[in-house]
């Protein structure tokens, strides 16, 4: 009842519908039924005038003989008229109306020819009246027929009419509610999973799992079902791999404070030794100053990393790099050079081929570093690491291996994350902060090129794909 009080904007959809199906179906029903009216009243009125026709037609040997009829129905009215002295005068008759105005008029209008005309007799009511001459301008007869009978046949024919459609119409008004509001049952469907949705606390969830169920409705409820379900896939995606960010930073805060802390805490140590030692024992003063610079610089080098990453990352910026054309086979020779002098106590091996591209020489140099670091601070000393650059189908493709241990394969699905060490007690004795891997990943991704391992006991591969020209 309170819909009925709301304006018709706020109605329901399959209520609107169901009364616009209802006026539409109203109007048909109203220009079918004038029509059929129509049609049955012209029917029975050129039937009745037919029969007067006939009537007249049959008495016409009588008129003429006797002046008079006898041979009509009884219901029917007929009066003669003759021309007596230059004017048409009644002759009497036993079925003669009360009322001759209509047919005295009638009758002077008929010397010019037959007609047809409905007029009302006082007493009698509506009645159809034709007036003909018998004997031209001497006798004409005018006849009248009563309407009652074809007035009542077009009254009842309105009234089954009007019944038969109001029934029409409100079944038609009902069914076609109950049918719509089951045909659009599966978007009550879709609304109800919507407020289910709205219900839900997704600040602190990373799963939507809510779906709609169900089926028919036709192709378009189907497309929107579908549509509908692929957008709740999509947020469902969004919100997994928005938790999943949140969890990434949450460690990478984590782990970058414990990175920073731990030289933080030696520059502390070593500043709290030098103040010491300048009062006390000045000959140490330049050791624990060399201790204050090697945590400066590793504090340096873990900030621009981390600077690095969060670049790289950066989806509102173009990633740092200044691409030229370059030789890959001089990078890689200056990286050898490099490890050689570095760590002497790892065999190096290399075989590069000429591979002209477009890149950055500085960035692929650093990407070629933290992995020959890798290689000879994960293995023991006398490890022969390889280093190999080709040209495969448009494709530049550097592999660095060694002979060392292996990976275990528990660890090889997070060797490139953040902070990630395959020695969880996070010693400082093997290695560096746990960035080098995922600084190498970023800045293949950066170039548009791709990074594998395979590793098992006795062969670690890492292999790199870049695009020679972007």
């Amino acid at each position: 009842m309170k819909q009925w009080m709301k304006p018709i904007g706020q109605w329901r959809l399959g209520t609107r519908l169901a009364l616009a199906l209802g006026a539409l179906a109203l109007t048909v029903f109203v220009i079918v039924g004038w029509v059929m009216v129509a049609s049955m009243q012209t029917f029975l009125d050129r039937r009745l005038d037919d029969q007067m026709a006939i009537s007249q037609q049959g008495a016409a040997n009588e008129v003429k003989a006797h002046w008079r009829v006898s041979k009509i129905p009884p219901d029917w009215y007929a009066v003669v008229y003759v021309r007596q002295d230059g004017e048409l005068r009644p002759q009497p008759g036993d079925q003669q109306p009360a009322d001759r105005e209509e047919f005295d008029a009638l009758a002077k209008k008929a010397l010019d020819g037959d007609l047809f005309e409905t007029g009302y007799l006082r007493g009698d009511g509506k009645f159809r009246l034709r007036a003909c001459q018998i004997v031209k301008d001497e006798i004409v007869l005018v006849s009248g027929a009563p309407m009652d009978d074809r007035d009542g046949t077009l009254s009842q024919l309105i009234t089954v009419g009007v019944i038969a459609f109001l029934a029409a119409l409100v079944a038609l008004v009902v069914g076609g509610q109950a049918l719509i509001r089951k045909g659009m049952r599966p978007l009550s469907d879709m609304a109800d999973t919507a407020h289910d949705i709205s219900s839900h606390d997704l600040t602190d969830s990373n799963r939507l799992a809510v779906r709609v169920n169900g089926a028919g409705g036709g192709v378009e409820v189907e497309e929107l079902r579908e549509a509908f379900n692929n957008m709740l896939a999509h947020i469902d995606s969004s919100l997994a791999a928005r938790t999943a960010a949140e969890q990434r930073l949450r460690r990478f805060i984590a782990d970058a404070s414990h990175e920073l802390r731990t030289p933080l805490t030696s520059l502390r140590g070593y500043a709290d030794l030098f103040r010491y030692a300048a009062a006390n024992e000045p000959g140490e003063r330049e050791q624990h100053l060399e201790k204050l610079r090697s945590e400066a610089a590793r504090m340096s080098v873990l900030l621009d990393d981390l600077l690095l990453l969060a670049r790289l990352d950066s989806a509102e910026s173009e990633p740092p790099l200044r691409p030229e054309e370059m030789d890959l086979a001089v990078v890689t020779d200056a990286a050898a050079d490099a490890f050689r002098a570095a760590r002497p106590t790892h065999e190096l091996e290399v075989d590069a081929d000429t591979v002209r591209m477009t890149a950055d020489p500085t960035r692929l140099r650093q990407v070629l570093d933290n992995l020959l670091t890798n290689a000879a601070v994960h293995t023991p000393p006398g490890t022969l690491v390889s280093l190999r650059v080709t040209a495969e189908n448009g494709s530049a493709v550097i592999r660095v291996s060694d002979t060392g241990p292996g990976i275990p394969e528990a660890d090889q699905a997070r060797i490139f994350d953040r902070f990630y060490r395959v020695d969880n007690s996070r010693t400082r004795q093997r290695g560096g902060s746990g960035l080098g891997l995922a600084v190498v990943q970023s800045l293949v991704h950066a170039h548009g090129g791709t990074i594998a391992l395979a590793s098992r006991p006795g062969s670690t591969v890492f292999e790199i794909r870049l695009p020679r020209h972007r």
